[in-house]
């Protein structure tokens, strides 16, 4: 059973070797693409984020603004 095992293990890696060394060139330049593509996605995120932050801040100087006013009358 462990004899099982280990060639299948041994052909699973060997299926991989072979699938990753053929035109390595092409699939480095579409990884290095979709890197920066994934990268440009969270900076937009998180500037989307940012923004909703800043606009619930204003929000609430806003209503403490209107509740002081108030406590002065």
């Amino acid at each position: 059973m462990k004899n099982a095992f280990k060639l299948g293990f041994l052909g699973l890696a060997l299926t991989v070797a072979f699938a990753s060394c053929g035109e390595t060139g092409k699939k480095a330049e579409g990884a290095g693409d979709s890197v920066a593509n994934t990268l440009d996605s969270a900076a937009n995120t998180l500037d989307s984020a940012a923004n909703k932050i800043d606009s619930a801040a204003q929000k609430v100087d806003s209503a403490a603004n209107k509740v002081d006013t108030a406590a002065k009358k």
